[in-house]
Protein backbone atom coordinates (compact mmCIF):
# COMPACT_ATOMS: atom_id res chain seq x y z
CA UNK A 1 0.00 0.00 0.00
CA UNK A 2 1.66 3.40 -0.50
CA UNK A 3 4.33 5.35 -2.88
CA UNK A 4 2.57 6.49 -5.51
CA UNK A 5 2.61 10.02 -4.34
CA UNK A 6 3.72 11.18 -8.23
CA UNK A 7 4.53 9.40 -10.95
CA UNK A 8 8.39 11.54 -12.78
CA UNK A 9 7.28 13.95 -14.84
CA UNK A 10 5.82 13.08 -18.45
CA UNK A 11 6.12 9.43 -17.04
CA UNK A 12 5.18 6.87 -19.09
CA UNK A 13 5.50 3.25 -16.83
CA UNK A 14 6.17 -0.10 -17.71
CA UNK A 15 4.40 -2.93 -16.47
CA UNK A 16 6.12 -5.83 -14.08
CA UNK A 17 7.39 -8.54 -16.23
CA UNK A 18 4.72 -11.50 -17.22
CA UNK A 19 7.89 -13.60 -15.98
CA UNK A 20 7.34 -12.22 -12.26
CA UNK A 21 6.11 -14.88 -9.63
CA UNK A 22 2.38 -14.43 -9.27
CA UNK A 23 1.42 -13.45 -5.60
CA UNK A 24 -1.08 -14.83 -2.93
CA UNK A 25 -4.86 -13.46 -3.64
CA UNK A 26 -5.13 -9.78 -2.34
CA UNK A 27 -6.79 -8.32 0.69
CA UNK A 28 -10.09 -6.46 0.47
CA UNK A 29 -9.85 -3.07 0.37
CA UNK A 30 -10.71 0.18 -1.45
CA UNK A 31 -7.98 0.96 -3.37
CA UNK A 32 -6.35 -1.60 -5.74
CA UNK A 33 -2.87 -1.67 -4.77
CA UNK A 34 -2.36 -5.38 -6.80
CA UNK A 35 -2.75 -3.39 -9.86
CA UNK A 36 -0.65 -0.49 -8.78
CA UNK A 37 1.87 -2.15 -8.03
CA UNK A 38 2.02 -4.63 -11.34
CA UNK A 39 1.64 -1.28 -13.11
CA UNK A 40 4.51 0.80 -11.54
CA UNK A 41 6.86 -0.90 -9.89
CA UNK A 42 9.57 -0.21 -11.85
CA UNK A 43 8.65 3.84 -12.63
CA UNK A 44 8.50 4.08 -8.83
CA UNK A 45 11.49 2.66 -8.60
CA UNK A 46 13.04 5.49 -10.71
CA UNK A 47 11.43 8.56 -9.51
CA UNK A 48 13.66 11.03 -8.08
CA UNK A 49 11.04 11.92 -5.50
CA UNK A 50 11.28 8.72 -3.89
CA UNK A 51 15.24 8.72 -3.29
CA UNK A 52 14.87 12.10 -2.39
CA UNK A 53 12.74 10.92 0.66
CA UNK A 54 14.91 7.58 1.40
CA UNK A 55 18.01 10.66 1.90
CA UNK A 56 15.22 12.39 4.59
CA UNK A 57 14.50 8.82 6.21
CA UNK A 58 17.63 7.61 6.52
CA UNK A 59 18.57 11.59 8.12
CA UNK A 60 16.22 11.04 10.61
CA UNK A 61 16.66 7.45 11.68
CA UNK A 62 19.88 8.24 12.78
CA UNK A 63 21.30 4.78 13.12
CA UNK A 64 24.68 5.85 12.78
CA UNK A 65 28.07 3.72 11.56
CA UNK A 66 27.51 -0.13 12.38
CA UNK A 67 24.26 0.31 14.64
CA UNK A 68 24.05 -2.51 16.78
CA UNK A 69 20.48 -4.19 17.75
CA UNK A 70 18.26 -2.32 15.57
CA UNK A 71 15.19 -3.68 14.25
CA UNK A 72 13.39 -2.03 11.85
CA UNK A 73 9.86 -1.98 10.53
CA UNK A 74 8.66 -0.39 7.74
CA UNK A 75 5.29 -0.03 7.72
CA UNK A 76 3.52 -0.17 3.83
CA UNK A 77 7.03 -1.27 2.71
CA UNK A 78 5.83 -1.39 -1.11
CA UNK A 79 8.04 -2.82 -2.87
CA UNK A 80 11.08 -2.86 -0.87
CA UNK A 81 13.07 -0.30 -2.41
CA UNK A 82 13.42 1.32 1.41
CA UNK A 83 14.50 -1.56 2.70
CA UNK A 84 16.61 -2.65 0.29
CA UNK A 85 18.91 0.15 0.66
CA UNK A 86 18.83 -0.06 4.35
CA UNK A 87 19.89 -3.85 4.30
CA UNK A 88 22.54 -2.54 1.68
CA UNK A 89 23.87 0.39 3.87
CA UNK A 90 23.31 -1.51 7.43
CA UNK A 91 23.96 -5.17 7.07
CA UNK A 92 23.43 -5.84 11.01
CA UNK A 93 19.93 -4.20 10.94
CA UNK A 94 17.12 -6.56 11.28
CA UNK A 95 14.37 -5.70 8.67
CA UNK A 96 10.38 -6.25 8.88
CA UNK A 97 8.08 -5.31 6.60
CA UNK A 98 4.25 -4.99 6.30
CA UNK A 99 2.15 -4.01 3.62
CA UNK A 100 -1.31 -4.51 2.24
CA UNK A 101 -0.22 -5.51 -1.23
CA UNK A 102 0.31 -9.10 -2.04
CA UNK A 103 2.45 -8.18 -5.21
CA UNK A 104 4.43 -5.50 -3.03
CA UNK A 105 4.90 -8.28 -0.35
CA UNK A 106 6.07 -10.84 -3.01
CA UNK A 107 8.37 -7.80 -4.67
CA UNK A 108 10.08 -7.13 -1.07
CA UNK A 109 10.39 -10.66 -0.58
CA UNK A 110 12.62 -10.81 -3.72
CA UNK A 111 14.35 -7.75 -3.27
CA UNK A 112 15.67 -8.68 0.39
CA UNK A 113 15.83 -12.44 1.44
CA UNK A 114 17.08 -11.63 4.95
CA UNK A 115 13.90 -9.56 5.74
CA UNK A 116 10.42 -10.78 6.94
CA UNK A 117 7.21 -9.26 4.88
CA UNK A 118 3.79 -10.00 5.75
CA UNK A 119 0.94 -9.04 4.46
CA UNK A 120 -2.06 -7.10 6.17
CA UNK A 121 -4.18 -4.18 6.78
CA UNK A 122 -2.95 -2.23 9.23
CA UNK A 123 -6.46 0.28 8.97
CA UNK A 124 -7.95 -2.48 11.11
CA UNK A 125 -6.83 -3.74 14.42
CA UNK A 126 -3.61 -6.35 13.93
CA UNK A 127 -2.48 -8.84 16.11
CA UNK A 128 1.56 -9.01 15.24
CA UNK A 129 2.77 -12.65 13.98
CA UNK A 130 5.24 -15.07 16.09
CA UNK A 131 8.15 -12.81 16.61
CA UNK A 132 6.95 -9.47 15.83
CA UNK A 133 4.97 -8.18 18.82
CA UNK A 134 7.27 -5.15 20.70
CA UNK A 135 9.98 -5.98 18.18
CA UNK A 136 10.65 -2.72 16.33
CA UNK A 137 13.32 -0.78 17.76
CA UNK A 138 12.79 1.52 14.86
CA UNK A 139 9.95 1.92 12.34
CA UNK A 140 9.14 4.04 8.72
CA UNK A 141 5.93 4.87 7.42
CA UNK A 142 6.46 7.34 4.64
CA UNK A 143 3.76 8.33 1.80
CA UNK A 144 0.98 5.89 3.52
CA UNK A 145 -0.74 8.29 5.74
CA UNK A 146 -2.56 10.19 3.09
CA UNK A 147 -4.31 7.02 1.60
CA UNK A 148 -6.09 6.39 4.44
CA UNK A 149 -9.37 7.49 5.79
CA UNK A 150 -8.40 7.72 9.28
CA UNK A 151 -4.64 7.87 9.61
CA UNK A 152 -4.26 8.30 13.05
CA UNK A 153 -6.05 4.79 13.52
CA UNK A 154 -3.80 2.92 11.28
CA UNK A 155 -0.58 4.38 13.69
CA UNK A 156 -2.81 2.90 16.66
CA UNK A 157 -2.94 -0.10 14.90
CA UNK A 158 0.58 -0.85 14.41
CA UNK A 159 1.81 0.14 17.69
CA UNK A 160 1.77 -3.58 19.23
CA UNK A 161 4.78 -3.88 16.90
CA UNK A 162 6.84 -1.22 18.68
CA UNK A 163 9.20 -1.73 21.72
CA UNK A 164 9.33 0.74 24.38
CA UNK A 165 10.86 4.00 23.06
CA UNK A 166 10.55 2.74 19.07
CA UNK A 167 11.88 5.22 16.91
CA UNK A 168 8.96 6.41 14.12
CA UNK A 169 9.51 8.35 10.67
CA UNK A 170 7.26 9.32 8.93
CA UNK A 171 6.68 11.23 5.70
CA UNK A 172 3.25 12.63 4.07
CA UNK A 173 2.83 15.13 1.00
CA UNK A 174 1.89 18.74 1.67
CA UNK A 175 0.94 21.40 -0.83
CA UNK A 176 -2.07 21.10 -3.56
CA UNK A 177 -3.13 17.43 -4.62
CA UNK A 178 -2.71 16.82 -8.09
CA UNK A 179 -5.28 14.89 -10.45
CA UNK A 180 -2.85 11.61 -10.50
CA UNK A 181 -2.68 11.92 -6.61
CA UNK A 182 -6.87 11.75 -6.21
CA UNK A 183 -6.39 9.21 -9.09
CA UNK A 184 -4.23 6.77 -6.76
CA UNK A 185 -6.32 7.71 -3.90
CA UNK A 186 -4.72 10.31 -1.85
CA UNK A 187 -7.29 11.41 0.58
CA UNK A 188 -5.79 14.16 1.95
CA UNK A 189 -2.20 16.51 2.12
CA UNK A 190 -1.18 17.37 5.41
CA UNK A 191 -0.19 20.55 6.79
CA UNK A 192 2.20 20.87 9.60
CA UNK A 193 0.30 21.03 12.40
CA UNK A 194 -1.74 18.53 10.98
CA UNK A 195 0.72 16.36 11.16
CA UNK A 196 1.25 16.81 14.87
CA UNK A 197 -1.80 16.61 15.57
CA UNK A 198 -2.32 13.42 14.09
CA UNK A 199 0.62 11.89 15.56
CA UNK A 200 -0.19 12.51 18.98
CA UNK A 201 -3.84 11.57 18.47
CA UNK A 202 -2.16 8.48 18.12
CA UNK A 203 -0.86 8.48 21.28
CA UNK A 204 2.69 8.97 20.09
CA UNK A 205 5.62 11.47 21.44
CA UNK A 206 6.18 14.00 18.52
CA UNK A 207 10.04 14.81 18.61
CA UNK A 208 9.88 16.86 14.86
CA UNK A 209 7.33 17.72 12.46
CA UNK A 210 8.48 19.85 9.42
CA UNK A 211 8.79 20.79 5.83
CA UNK A 212 11.30 19.72 3.56
CA UNK A 213 12.46 20.31 -0.40
CA UNK A 214 11.93 23.93 -0.99
CA UNK A 215 12.62 25.22 -3.77
CA UNK A 216 13.38 22.08 -6.31
CA UNK A 217 10.78 19.42 -4.88
CA UNK A 218 7.89 21.88 -4.97
CA UNK A 219 8.78 22.75 -8.47
CA UNK A 220 8.67 19.15 -9.06
CA UNK A 221 5.31 18.47 -7.55
CA UNK A 222 4.00 21.78 -9.58
CA UNK A 223 4.91 20.02 -12.80
CA UNK A 224 2.58 16.81 -11.75
CA UNK A 225 -0.12 19.17 -10.41
CA UNK A 226 0.33 21.15 -13.79
CA UNK A 227 -0.30 18.02 -16.30
CA UNK A 228 -3.77 16.97 -14.98
CA UNK A 229 -5.98 14.76 -16.17
CA UNK A 230 -3.33 14.57 -19.20
CA UNK A 231 -0.96 12.55 -16.82
CA UNK A 232 -3.51 9.81 -16.34
CA UNK A 233 -4.39 9.51 -19.20
CA UNK A 234 -0.92 9.21 -20.35
CA UNK A 235 -0.22 6.48 -17.93
CA UNK A 236 -2.96 4.48 -18.76
CA UNK A 237 -2.08 4.84 -22.60
CA UNK A 238 1.82 3.75 -21.71
CA UNK A 239 1.06 1.29 -19.10
CA UNK A 240 3.35 -1.56 -21.00
CA UNK A 241 6.02 0.92 -22.82
CA UNK A 242 8.93 1.61 -21.44
CA UNK A 243 10.28 5.07 -20.34
CA UNK A 244 11.30 7.16 -23.48
CA UNK A 245 14.06 9.70 -23.12
CA UNK A 246 12.10 12.99 -22.04
CA UNK A 247 11.04 11.79 -18.82
CA UNK A 248 14.64 9.64 -18.43
CA UNK A 249 16.07 13.18 -18.81
CA UNK A 250 13.53 14.98 -16.32
CA UNK A 251 14.33 12.26 -13.71
CA UNK A 252 17.99 12.76 -13.93
CA UNK A 253 17.17 16.59 -13.73
CA UNK A 254 15.49 16.76 -10.64
CA UNK A 255 17.46 13.83 -9.34
CA UNK A 256 20.26 16.59 -9.49
CA UNK A 257 18.29 19.90 -8.54
CA UNK A 258 17.12 17.78 -5.63
CA UNK A 259 20.28 18.43 -4.27
CA UNK A 260 19.99 21.95 -3.59
CA UNK A 261 17.01 21.58 -1.72
CA UNK A 262 16.54 23.05 1.78
CA UNK A 263 16.60 20.04 4.19
CA UNK A 264 14.59 21.70 6.84
CA UNK A 265 11.72 24.17 5.85
CA UNK A 266 8.11 25.51 6.70
CA UNK A 267 8.04 26.05 2.93
CA UNK A 268 8.77 23.20 1.54
CA UNK A 269 5.70 20.55 0.56
CA UNK A 270 7.52 17.12 1.72
CA UNK A 271 6.52 16.99 5.77
CA UNK A 272 8.58 15.02 8.12
CA UNK A 273 8.36 14.20 11.45
CA UNK A 274 9.99 11.42 13.71
CA UNK A 275 7.69 10.20 17.01
CA UNK A 276 8.42 7.70 19.74
CA UNK A 277 6.62 5.04 21.17
CA UNK A 278 6.27 6.32 24.66
CA UNK A 279 8.38 4.22 27.27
Amino acid sequence: MLRLTEPPPATIFRRVSEAEERPAPPLAGADDWERHWDSYAESNARNPAQAYRRKLVFDLLELGPGPESVRLLELGCGQGELVRELAASYPNVELAGLDLSATGVALASRKVPRGRFVQCDMTKPVTPPAGLAGWATHAVCTEVLEHVDDPAALLRNVRPFFAPGCRLVITVPGGPMSAFDRHIGHRRHFTIEELRRMIESAGLRVELAGGAGFPFFNLYRLVVVARGDALIRDVDVAGAGGLGWAPRAAMRGFDWLFRWNRPATKRGWQLVARAAEPA
